[in-house]
């Protein structure tokens, strides 16, 4: 288990003062070995368990709108990069409506000033396989992780979540993808809340295993395990 530094509370949706006091204070821990997501675009979800809001009530996780070029997205990406981790993006593109065509047009600016450093887009950013395919021919340093892209996940909530397979087998197009770049894609579940790691887990994990089967075996050892280990620096799977 390697702890990933917080973003996500009270802090970070006060300002940025608050929010780089926040990271300042974890970052002064030798412990962590990665940096959670950092929310851009986060749509309201209605029917997710309450968490503590910004105003130190509970509700329902709320709607975040962040551009990547907010002086909150810079601090974290700034303390990413000084510790070598990968930057997480939260994304909903699928969701984004009007502001899609803004939060790509400065996200691929990120992925431009900072070429030499990892991003991931969690959730696959909610994109569909050639808007995928456009990112990953584009830039080299953007990487795609699956958490709730699958049908289990995606028949369970009320968004709209890219779904990697058909029926219960990866989709072809998608397999095509992994195969052309298999150095791209990050096996993950976001298990979020308590109920994600009883039997929605256990669920996504048969499927998964499964499904991998239909990969070569070095798209699906890099895609399962390999490029975590390579863009965290983790010790390789035994």
């Amino acid at each position: 288990i390697t702890p990933a530094v917080r973003t996500k509370g009270g802090a970070y949706l006060k300002g940025p003062k608050q929010f780089k006091h926040f990271l300042d204070k974890q970052m002064r821990s030798p412990q962590f070995g990665a940096m959670a997501e950092v929310l851009l675009w986060h749509a309201k979800k209605e029917k997710a368990p309450s968490v503590m809001l910004g105003s130190g009530k509970m509700g329902k996780p709320p709607k975040v709108v962040v551009p990547p070029d907010d002086p909150r997205v810079q601090i974290a990406l700034s303390k990413a990069i000084e510790k070598e981790w990968p930057f997480i993006a939260h994304i909903e593109f699928a969701a984004a409506g009007a502001d899609y065509d803004v939060f790509m047009a400065k996200f691929e600016e990120l992925l431009l000033r900072n070429a030499k450093h990892p991003f991931v887009l969690i959730h696959m950013g909610e994109l569909r396989v050639d808007e995928v395919r456009r990112l990953v021919t584009t830039y080299v340093n953007i990487h795609f992780n699956t958490a709730m892209s699958n049908p289990i996940a995606v028949d369970r909530s009320a968004q709209p979540l890219v779904n990697l397979f058909k029926g219960t087998k990866l989709a072809p197009e998608w397999i095509e993808l992994f195969v052309s770049y298999p150095g791209r894609f990050i096996l993950g579940f976001d298990n979020v809340f308590a109920g994600h790691w009883r039997k929605l887990y256990v669920k996504q994990v048969i499927l998964w295993r499964t499904a991998l089967r239909d990969l070569p075996e070095n798209v699906a050892h890099s895609l399962a395990h390999g490029n975590a280990e390579k863009l965290w620096r983790l010790p390789p799977a035994q």
